[in-house]
Parts: C-alpha cells; sequence; structure tokens
C-alpha cells in the first residue's frame, strides 16, 4: 500500500518503501485500530450490561455454601441487593471488568481475524466455512481469556464482596488493587486460580458468540444487507447461542474463583462439577441462565453494532474491484485513501470482520 499521498510513480523513487515494506506497515496499522475499536466497544457494553453480569454470577454462586443459605430468584435477588447494598451495588468490580477487556476482547477480534484470514483462510469465493469459524472462534477465546484471568478473578471477587459485607461477614479488601493484592498473596497460581473453566467458558462463549455472530453475517447480509439490522438480528442470535453454550463453564468458574484463597471450597474444576452436580443436579449447571441471556444479547448487540459503526468511521472497511488494469482498495476514513495497486494485488489486504 502506498503510504498517504504518495504516488505509485513516488514509490518507484530508489531508497522509498518497498511494497512489502508498506502492506506490512498498513497491517500493523489496521491491527491497532482493530485493537483499540475492539476494546471501546467492548467497555461501552460492559457498562451497558453489568448489573446483569453481577446477579447471573451471585445466583450462580447460590448453592455451594460462598453465599449464605437464603436462596433468592432472579427478582428476588434484584430486590434484596438494591435494599442492602443500593444502585452501586449493581456496579461492584466494574474497573475489573473493564481492564480485563483491555486485554480479552482487544486480543480475542485481533486474533480471530489474523487465523481467519491468514491460518485457515477463505474459500474462492469469499466465505468462511462454518467448521473454521468454530475452530478460530474457540482458539482465540480460550488464549485471550487465559490472558485476562487475572482480571476476570478480581471481577468474581469484587462481585461478591457486597453480599458478604451485607450478610455481616469480615471485609477482605477495599478496591480493586487490593482485590489484586488478595490473589496475588497466592503467588501465580492464586492469580490465574479458575483459568481452566475459564477458558473452556470463553471458548463456548466464542462458539455461541463470535462464530454466530461471523456465520449469521454471511447469510443475513444477503437479505438485509450491512445494515443496523443485519447487525441487530445477528447479536441477537449470537447472545442467546453464547449464553446457552457457556452457562456451564459458567457456572463452574463463577465458584471457583469466587472462593475464599484462604479457605477454597473446592481444590479444583473438576471438583467443582462433581460436587455441583452431585448437590444440586445438572441444572444446576445452567443457574443463572436467564440473568446471563439477558447480558449477552444486549452485550453482543451493544458491542457488534458499536463495532461496526467505529469500524466505519475509522475506515477498517475495504472493497475490492478489479479494473482492466489494477486493483483498488479504498481503507477510506480517518486512516486511509484510494489507493491502486499492479493487477497482482493481494485483495485480502481489504477482508475485516463480516
Amino acid at each position: 500500500v502506498w503510504p498517504l499521498g504518495m504516488t505509485s510513480a513516488a514509490a518507484a523513487v530508489p531508497g522509498s518503501l518497498s511494497m512489502g515494506d508498506t502492506d506490512t506497515a498498513r497491517r500493523a496499522q489496521l491491527q491497532v485500530v482493530k485493537y483499540l475499536t475492539s476494546v471501546t466497544a467492548a467497555v461501552a457494553a460492559e457498562v451497558v450490561t453489568f448489573p446483569a453480569d453481577l446477579i447471573k454470577t451471585r445466583l450462580q454462586i447460590q448453592g455451594s455454601g460462598q453465599a449464605g443459605k437464603t436462596s433468592f430468584g432472579v427478582v428476588g435477588m434484584i430486590g434484596d441487593l438494591l435494599k442492602k447494598e443500593g444502585v452501586r451495588g449493581l456496579f461492584g468490580g466494574l474497573t475489573a471488568s473493564c481492564q480485563r477487556h483491555f486485554i480479552y476482547s482487544g486480543a480475542r477480534m485481533s486474533m480471530y481475524e489474523t487465523i481467519r484470514e491468514d491460518v485457515f483462510g477463505r474459500n474462492a469465493d469469499g466465505s468462511f466455512p462454518l467448521w473454521k469459524s468454530v475452530l478460530a472462534g474457540m482458539t482465540c477465546g480460550a488464549c485471550a481469556q487465559f490472558m485476562a484471568t487475572p482480571c476476570d478473578g478480581v471481577k468474581v471477587q469484587m462481585q461478591m464482596e457486597g453480599q458478604r459485607r451485607s450478610q455481616g461477614l469480615p471485609t477482605r479488601f477495599n478496591g480493586t488493587i487490593d482485590a489484586y493484592r488478595l490473589l496475588a498473596k497466592g503467588g501465580l497460581p492464586g492469580l490465574w486460580r479458575g483459568a481452566i473453566p475459564s477458558c473452556q467458558r470463553a471458548a463456548m462463549v466464542q462458539l455461541g458468540d463470535l462464530t454466530t455472530y461471523d456465520f449469521a453475517k454471511q447469510k443475513t447480509v444477503k437479505v438485509l444487507g450491512d445494515t443496523v439490522a443485519c447487525h441487530f438480528v445477528c447479536s441477537m442470535a449470537a447472545g442467546f447461542s453464547g449464553a446457552f453454550f457457556s452457562c456451564p463453564a459458567d457456572v463452574i468458574k463463577s465458584r471457583v474463583m469466587s472462593q475464599d484463597p484462604t479457605n477454597p471450597v473446592y481444590k479444583g474444576s473438576l471438583d467443582c462439577l462433581t460436587q455441583t452436580v452431585s448437590k444440586e443436579g445438572v441444572l444446576a449447571l445452567w443457574k443463572g441462565f436467564l440473568p446471563a441471556w439477558a447480558r449477552c444479547g444486549p452485550w453482543s448487540l451493544v458491542f457488534f453494532l458499536s463495532f461496526e459503526q467505529l469500524r466505519k468511521a475509522t475506515g477498517q472497511q475495504g472493497t475490492a474491484r478489479r479494473g482492466p488494469a489494477a486493483e483498488e482498495w479504498r481503507v477510506g476514513g480517518a486512516v486511509g485513501a484510494w489507493v491502486t495497486y499492479g493487477a497482482t494485488a493481494p485483495a485480502e489486504l481489504g477482508c475485516v470482520l463480516i
């Protein structure tokens, strides 16, 4: 890609950047913009839907012996929380959750598109087979979540701390940084406690969320076009699928991560699974499904709508068209311009999430 304002003649001047160098520079630039776009959209979605995530987590902990003996449904849990902790209690752990997305969402979106385009590759007609989308989505989800596990652990601890205080239990930490210190007392194993179910959940979320969205958009865009209506339909489908497939692993993750590091209830993920099923039945693995869906649907909607609009605003949509002697690709927006290639130019450079 020629640098902005540089013509093909100028690019041919001795000492100027080669085609390979500028292609690499453009790819790097797009990766940075894509990463920041993903993080911004994820934080916006997290702020909007965080109360539902907190209610979901507390429902999932019920029956584990870590949240008192009182059992609530969705409405009862919300009422009890508002009565004892106020509106502010609905956002306990939000800071750590947003920190997680600076790692998780930026990495998963960047890795997904890289794996899709450079590892698996598209079909000749430009489509991306479902089986490839599933593998790419689950792989990048698990890898991104492993990196963000400490943030997730702190988020869960903070989501449960308000309930502990309302029950008269002693305060274990004050604030996000103090919560990190609590987990760090166990060293790296303490910071990454619950990493296995956490990564399993992330993989299943990607199976249901990112994979479903990607596949659904390939089909829906042919009917509705690349419009807000298309993004809405695909987002809601992705939210339901993500909540359903990830709920069992999410229950295990929440219970393992919410343990008191100094007095754990479970020896590990398998022990948690065994105890949960034996004491509460298989359906206990879908505890909190309704608030999970209530969160995943709107989360996916806000995230993907924000992501798509930010992507357009920052010029991350490429369209390739072949003329008699050249391939043209428009990066557009704030970070690009019309660029002319030779007939052998790599058209895939214009491929972004669909």
